[in-house]
């Protein structure tokens, strides 16, 4: 362990723009790669991890458990990420986060992870780089706990900035920052638009469907794929219009993969703010709920903001820093 003993990691939570779903691995390993072009945002997790004066656990979240032994803790992911780290008691591990961390489709279960592997490789005096803690959240979560879902969120988290990330059969995974002028930055900026449908869900349930209908749906993955290929270009000439357009056929495509990741209510708050002005946009994360992002002309935003106002407006920046250590104490 290094000398001190407290230490708090800062991991952004993220959207999507397109390609999300190609990041499954029953996708990218027989039809790959999977390419998906996302961006951290400035909402974070926060978790902070203390030495215990005694030698029990104790995991403050939603709950708070005290426990005497690592196998004892019921959060999946702090259990095996302190056994990974070899990690054995005498710790305390709070977390806080800026946005409600369940269903809201911003990549709230890998940010924690993310924050949480940065905090304790902290804690036992290592440095670990962003690629390091990304492929520790996916092996975590995708291969010792066998949860479904892709793995761009605990990359993005891990990097921020705007990144596009191609999948590759081969378990690797290349990232790369989409170029952008600062104008075109701003100009992003400006056109974005993140309203709180108050309707959470499981990832995990809708990432479960997806798997099976994978075989049948290939082709719609493909064209998803094709779109995240070129969307970095759309960037950064700064053509917001023709972002919007393509983020709206790949919602429509994304939307036929699977029941539950729209319904109703939601193809028609995402109607009506296609009638209001939106050039297109999508439910950020595996659907079903959440956060829609839309893609708007800047003028036309507060009409828009007033035509959709039973829902909540978050306001956000980007995040180009990603998963850091923000406080170091004894």
């Amino acid at each position: 362990m290094s000398g001190n003993s407290m230490f708090m990691a800062r991991s952004p939570l993220r959207i999507t723009f397109v390609g999300g779903g190609t990041d499954i691995a029953d996708f990218y390993r027989n039809h790959g790669p999977g390419i998906c072009v996302s961006a951290a945002i400035n909402k974070y997790i926060f978790v902070l991890v203390n030495k215990k004066f005694d030698s029990h656990i104790r995991v403050s979240y939603s709950q708070t458990e005290i426990v005497d032994s690592i196998d004892k803790i019921r959060h999946p992911t702090v259990r095996e990420a302190l056994k990974l780290l070899n990690i054995d008691g005498g710790i305390e591990i709070v977390s806080i986060s800026d946005i409600p961390s369940q269903g809201t489709g911003l990549g709230s279960s890998s940010t924690f992870l993310v924050s949480l592997l940065n905090a304790l490789h902290a804690y036992i005096g290592e440095f670990a780089s962003a690629r390091r803690l990304a492929e520790e959240a996916v092996k975590i979560e995708r291969e010792i706990l066998k949860e479904a879902g892709g793995k761009q969120d605990q990359y993005i988290s891990a990097f921020g900035g705007i990144r596009s990330f191609t999948f590759n059969q081969d378990e690797s995974v290349t990232v790369k920052p989409v170029i952008m002028h600062e104008s075109n930055i701003r100009k992003l900026q400006e056109s974005l638009l993140l309203l709180f449908t108050g309707k959470t869900r499981s990832s995990v349930e809708i990432h479960k469907r997806q798997s099976l209908n994978m075989k049948e749906k290939i082709e719609t993955y493909q064209k998803m794929r094709d779109i995240a290929s070129e969307f970095p270009a759309i960037l950064n000439r700064g053509d917001i219009e023709e972002a919007g357009r393509l983020m709206d056929l790949n919602w429509k495509l994304k939307s036929s993969l699977a029941d539950g990741i729209t319904d109703h209510t939601i193809s028609e708050l995402y109607s009506r703010a296609k009638e209001a002005g939106a050039y297109g946009g999508k439910l950020v994360g595996a659907g079903g709920g959440g956060f829609l992002l839309l893609v708007v002309d800047p003028d036309k935003r507060e009409n828009i903001v007033n035509k959709m106002k039973e829902l909540r407006e978050e306001k956000f920046g980007f995040d180009f820093t990603g998963s850091s250590i923000i406080y170091v104490g004894d």
